[in-house]
């Protein structure tokens, strides 16, 4: 058999490098070698016009084939982002559930996910229910004692005084216990705010108003909002000369909910201290330093703030961030 021809290098006498193949054949007078050469140059030159097309072929190839897995990737991970910002939705209170329409590898995840938020609100809604029961119980102890010491003013301001304490620390824990995903409507609640208010206050004459578009709801409980405009507004009654204006207006995902009076107001030295806890800048007063105190609070406990200025026409104006409940189709 002729064996395959084998691969040489080598170089003529004038140095050029060349490229050859020898194979040896048999022969009846012996053994024939024959040699082919070429010059290296002129042997690598149509093999690099080959590579040459080809690698950039392939190149492209490359680059298509990574576009592709990239799309695909991102496609497949489409339904998985999606259901990301469910989640983030529910978090924030403009959702209450994931969507079923998922596909079938996230369905099962979709469920338990629902199945864990459901638990989670009963969990919260007993707790917030505990909170309800435990400040009923305290409220109608207190009330009987605060009746039976009507006729000894220090110490009935004393009771009213850990009726104050009781109030702020419950409304905290209620917070605390997780903000519901209640959308409740602003401008009735201010309306029915306002009404109360003024009757409290009619033998001073207060007049209070509200300038509130109708669309605009608060992402939190009647109950919470009541606490926080409540006490907002019972302390621009208790110091306006004559008037105390409601106003709001929505600032990104927020609403900005202004209380004015043509009170005294509070110099900027103080106002950080008259929303702390127990803080009364005026001892004349029949209260107790709670009332900004529990608007701060709850507040930021729903992501918000508060913040006192002076009115435009002199006066105090307590402005407060609450989260905007979120338009459901």
């Amino acid at each position: 058999p002729v064996a395959p021809p084998r691969p040489a290098e080598g170089r003529t006498e004038q140095g050029v490098r060349v490229h050859a193949r020898q194979i040896a054949i048999p022969s009846t007078r012996g053994t024939v070698t024959i040699t082919a050469a070429a010059p290296r140059a002129v042997v690598a030159r149509p093999i690099r016009a080959a590579l040459v097309p080809l690698l950039a072929m392939l190149a492209g190839l490359g680059v298509l084939l990574a576009a592709a897995s990239l799309i695909q990737l991102r496609l497949g991970l489409r339904p998985l982002r999606r259901l990301r910002e469910e989640v983030a939705a529910i978090r924030t209170g403009e959702r209450a559930r994931v969507g079923e329409d998922q596909p079938a590898e996230l369905q099962p995840l979709a469920t338990e996910l629902n199945a864990l938020t459901a638990d989670s609100e009963r969990a919260l809604a007993a707790a917030r229910a505990a909170a309800a029961n435990l400040a009923h119980a305290l409220k109608t102890p207190v009330a009987t004692l605060a009746l039976d010491l009507a006729d000894d003013p220090p110490r009935a301001a004393q009771v009213a005084r850990i009726d104050d304490t009781i109030r702020h620390h419950l409304a905290r824990a209620r917070v605390q216990l997780g903000t519901s995903r209640a959308a409740t409507p602003l401008r009735p609640a201010m309306d029915d705010l306002a009404d109360a208010i003024a009757r409290i206050h009619a033998d001073r004459g207060v007049r209070i108003t509200t300038d509130i578009v109708d669309d605009l709801s608060v992402a939190m409980d009647a109950q919470d909002l009541d606490e926080v405009a409540g006490n907002l507004v019972d302390n621009a009654a208790r110091h306006a000369r004559h008037q105390v204006t409601i106003a709001a207006v929505t600032e990104g995902r927020q609403i900005r909910l202004s209380v004015s009076d043509d009170g005294p107001g509070i110099p900027q030295a103080d106002r950080r201290r008259a929303t702390q806890a127990g803080a009364r800048l005026d001892e004349r007063g029949d209260g107790h330093g709670f009332g900004l105190a529990i608007a701060r609070e709850l507040a930021e406990l729903h992501g918000g703030a508060l913040m006192l200025d002076e009115a435009p026409g002199g006066g105090l104006s307590a402005t407060v961030l609450l989260p905007r409940a979120a338009r459901t189709e």
